[in-house]
């Protein structure tokens, strides 16, 4: 082998240097580089060539004396090619502050084209919005484009830096069964059908849940995986339909708070790194479940909005505002009232009442307070007139607004409005430019119900099912209603980042929490047996939690979608346009699994 001479660059079949590398420092060097060809542009006989790869982009240029000219000049965009040339540096006028390689070209003296292409379905070159189905279809494509090719990469990014402070804070990583059996985890499951066991299923598993608790009954003490998670669920825009990944941890001879110091860490630690100089709030307030519904309209508030939702319910009872007044002689219902400092106009007030109307509502009332003639502050709008001034000022004193203020109102059952006001408190908040959108609040959602009645009356659990009931076994002697579990859930401007939970590590306790909800000691033996074996023979209290890593990743690179940071997604139909899933299978594996399809109804 010819030994190189000095300042001689070893040149491989396809490059020396990435289309990110070259510098003024590389001036004069003969260089050879690999690319797709991003951007081609002809300014009178000489060409200029955008050339990208993964790490960058590189100027090539050509003019008519160049060997390369005849074969650049044919190049359709995202061709794939092998260029030689000389580094040359830019006149400094032509510098290109923006790109790494800004202050260098290359002049082609050589090119072969190692991958041609065909015209473009959709264009790589700029952002332009094209159809998600067309990028979709084309995601291989789509992935090239500079803002998506970014997000995939901060997603790698995030990941290794949660293993690298997971590790850092002792834990250790283990990976848990793909291929498992059903699990009540709150949706609906992906069954596998069996060949060697015909008429039974697996199912993919929709979190670790009983794996990572039977980790800590084997004396491991602190678990985590990268866990991907399969649930059949209806779509939405910060959620995958089908398979989503997430941060699973688990520890044990741990109280709630211990859960808490060991997490927040690794949370607040990785915005600080990827948050792009957005402030991350250290101080993490515990809100209980029912005061973050009444305040917030939400168990995932975003608390960079101020507003706080308040109960006004005493000012309407038996008042001029009938409405109100005759809703709040029904039992179980209230009103409330969602301040908006520097709302106070009648145009912004219709604004609202139009938002409230297209939630589904017949509306909003609201009063807005002004300037009077005489220079006191009056309260003015429908509900005003019928309230009159004493109940209006008490209930401006209430909500410590002002001048220029408003305050819009909602009332009945609770379960019914609290949606919706808590989205118009966020609309509001937007509107208003009262959000801090400069910043990352985090804050605990604590003391959930550990059980729900459903439409059908019947009793059900509300979160996990395998929490521990605060009170134990006492507490579950009362209405299941009334049960809090130690279940907490992270919120982070309006999103749920982490849900987790204490364990329910005694089979008694397990078997009545499971009674209440209409599983019966049978049941529970069947679907859970390997778990309730296991806790039979010494289990440790325990604890944990999941993050969703596609959801921080969506926070951190400032997206409204989650399909733009999973590099392969499905659309909101949950199918797969690029590999056709989900496909019909043949006869022949549909005998093989003895199963039979039934026709469309």
């Amino acid at each position: 082998m010819r030994a190189l001479k000095q300042g001689e660059i070893k040149m491989s079949v396809y490059r020396s240097h990435t289309c990110g590398e070259l510098s003024a420092a590389n001036a004069g060097s003969e260089i050879r580089l690999s690319g797709w060809v991003h951007r081609v542009r002809d300014h009178g006989g000489v060409l200029f060539i955008d050339l990208r790869d993964h790490y960058g982009i590189t100027q090539v240029i050509a003019d008519s004396d160049s060997p390369a000219f005849a074969g650049l000049e044919k190049l359709r965009a995202e061709t794939v090619i092998r260029i030689d040339g000389k580094v040359k540096l830019r006149d400094a006028s032509l510098v290109n502050p923006k790109l790494p390689t800004g202050e260098i070209e290359i002049y082609a003296t050589d090119m072969e084209v190692l991958g041609p292409s065909d015209d473009l379905p959709l264009p790589v070159f700029g952002d332009q919005d094209y159809p998600e189905e067309t990028r979709l279809a084309y995601r291989f494509l789509d992935l090239r484009r500079e803002s998506l090719h970014n997000n995939i990469m901060l997603r790698s990014k995030v990941v290794r830096s949660i293993r690298n402070r997971m590790w850092d804070q002792g834990f250790t990583e283990f990976q848990t069964p793909i291929i498992t059996a059903s699990s009540p985890e709150g949706a609906r499951d992906f069954l596998v059908p069996s060949r060697l066991h015909p008429g039974k299923f697996y199912a993919l598993p929709q979190a670790p849940q009983q794996f990572k608790q039977l980790i800590m009954v084997a004396g491991f003490d602190k678990y985590f995986q990268i866990a991907p998670c399969f649930r059949d669920e209806d779509p939405r825009a910060d959620r995958s339909p089908t398979d989503f990944y997430q941060l699973d941890l688990e520890m044990s001879f741990v109280e709630q708070e211990d859960v808490f110091a060991a997490i927040q860490p690794v949370i607040q630690g990785l915005f600080e790194e990827f948050g792009n100089g957005r402030r991350v709030d250290a101080e993490w307030p515990r809100i209980p479940y029912a005061e973050s519904m009444l305040k917030y309209g939400s168990d995932k508030p975003d608390l960079r909005n101020p507003i706080e939702m308040q109960i006004v319910s005493d000012h309407f009872r038996d008042s001029g505002f009938a409405i109100f007044a005759k809703l709040l002689e029904q039992e179980g219902t209230e009103v409330r009232a969602i301040p908006a400092p520097t709302g106070g106009s009648r145009k912004f007030a219709d604004r609202m009442n139009a938002f409230a109307q297209q939630q589904g509502l017949p509306g909003m009332g609201y009063i807005f307070w002004r300037k009077a003639e005489d220079g006191s502050t009056e309260a003015a709008g429908p509900i005003a007139k019928a309230l009159g001034a004493e109940k209006t000022e008490a209930i401006r004193v209430q909500l410590g607004l002002g001048e220029g203020d408003a305050a819009f109102f909602l009332g009945g059952k609770p379960e019914n409005f609290e949606a919706v006001a808590g989205r118009a408190r966020n609309e509001i908040g937007r509107e208003l430019g009262l959000t801090d959108e400069s910043q990352f609040k985090f804050a605990w959602i604590i003391d959930f119900p550990m059980y729900e009645k459903g439409d059908d009356g019947k009793i059900d659990f509300s979160h996990n099912p395998f929490s521990m009931p605060q009170g134990g076994m006492d507490a579950l002697s009362g209405d299941p209603l009334d049960i809090k579990g130690y279940q907490y859930d992270l919120a982070c401007n309006g999103y749920e980042l982490i849900s987790g939970a204490i364990r329910n590590h005694s089979p008694e306790i397990m078997f009545k929490a499971f009674e209440l909800a209409g599983y019966g000691h049978d049941e529970v033996e069947k679907r859970f047996g390997g778990m309730v074996k296991a806790f039979r023979y010494g289990a440790p209290p325990h604890g944990g939690c999941a993050a969703g890593i596609d959801r921080i990743v969506m926070l951190l690179a400032d997206e409204l979608n989650i399909r733009q940071v999973i590099m392969f997604p499905m659309n909101q139909r949950a199918e797969d346009l690029m590999m056709g899933a989900p496909s019909e299978p043949t006869n022949e594996q549909m005998r093989e699994l003895r199963l039979r399809s039934l026709p469309k109804e």
